[in-house]
This record gives C-alpha cells, sequence and structure tokens, in this order.
C-alpha cells in the first residue's frame, strides 16, 4: 500500500468544496468527504489501476458529486500524491497547474 500525501492546494479545494456542499445541505459536506476519503483509500491500494490522463497525472472521479481526484504515484517515496481535488465544470487546463 502506499503512502498518502495531499498537496495544501488540493487540501483547501476539498475543504471549501465540503463547506459549500455542507451549506446547501445538513450532512451533504460529510458525504462529499467520506466519498473523496473512499477514494483516497481505492488510489493507495492500487494507484495504477487509474490510466494515466498527461504525462504522470491520473485521475478518478468522485461518485456521486462532479469531482475529479488528480493524483501522481512518486515511486521513490511509495506515495500517492494527491495534487487537486478539482470541480469537473472548471477550466480543464488547470487540472494540471499544480507545484
Amino acid at each position: 500500500m502506499y503512502s498518502l500525501i495531499i498537496l495544501e492546494e488540493a487540501k483547501q479545494e476539498w475543504f471549501d468544496a465540503t463547506l459549500y456542499y455542507e451549506s446547501k445541505q445538513k450532512g451533504l459536506g460529510e458525504r462529499f468527504t467520506l466519498a473523496v476519503e473512499e477514494h483516497f483509500d481505492i488510489i493507495t491500494e492500487t494507484p495504477k489501476h487509474f490510466n494515466k490522463i498527461k504525462k504522470e497525472y491520473r485521475q478518478v472521479l468522485v461518485k456521486r458529486f462532479p469531482f475529479l481526484i488528480i493524483y501522481r504515484i512518486d515511486e521513490l517515496q511509495q506515495a500517492v500524491v494527491i495534487t487537486s481535488v478539482f470541480h469537473s465544470k472548471r477550466n480543464p487546463k488547470n487540472k494540471f497547474n499544480r507545484k
């Protein structure tokens, strides 16, 4: 199993989305968080399961929510690096503008 590294920008995107959903309906933010965490578990167990979409980046769609988790694999650290929790309505070019 790979370890999980979440970049600060991705954490902020995730946090902002959670707050947004919670403001729309009580408990919806928590459901969003659980869905994202479920996908983190899948990614760390089988990180190569999802196809590369650009260079070393891979993505997975969060079930029931219009978000993509963008990540790359760091083989040296045996880690999955989450670079974005990306709303699918945003400009797709911005998925990869991460440090």
